[in-house]
């Protein structure tokens, strides 16, 4: 059975501490994907304040597009907004 973790935010953008985490994640640990679980809207953050979240989805694609263990699910986008991880 594959171990998969879930790494969920906003990534508003995703940014270098955001892949070291990943990046460490999958290399101190026993699991075989990471995925990067994108919220469209933080509840904690103004709308306003945040970048379309097609625009942050295909800023995440190009930041892992070279690390086959990191994916992305876009489950959230199709939860009410805003996003509660509770729901994921």
């Amino acid at each position: 059975m594959k171990k998969i973790a879930l790494y969920f935010g906003s990534f508003n953008p995703v940014h270098i501490g955001h892949l070291i985490i990943a990046n460490y994640c999958l290399s101190f640990s026993d699991m075989d994907a990471l995925y990067f679980v994108l919220s469209p809207q933080n509840p904690f953050k103004e709308e306003k304040d945040l970048l379309g979240e097609q625009q942050r989805l295909e800023m995440l694609k190009m930041a892992i597009q070279d690390n086959p263990a990191m994916k992305i699910s876009d489950v959230e986008f199709r939860l009410p907004k805003p996003s509660y991880t509770i729901n994921s």
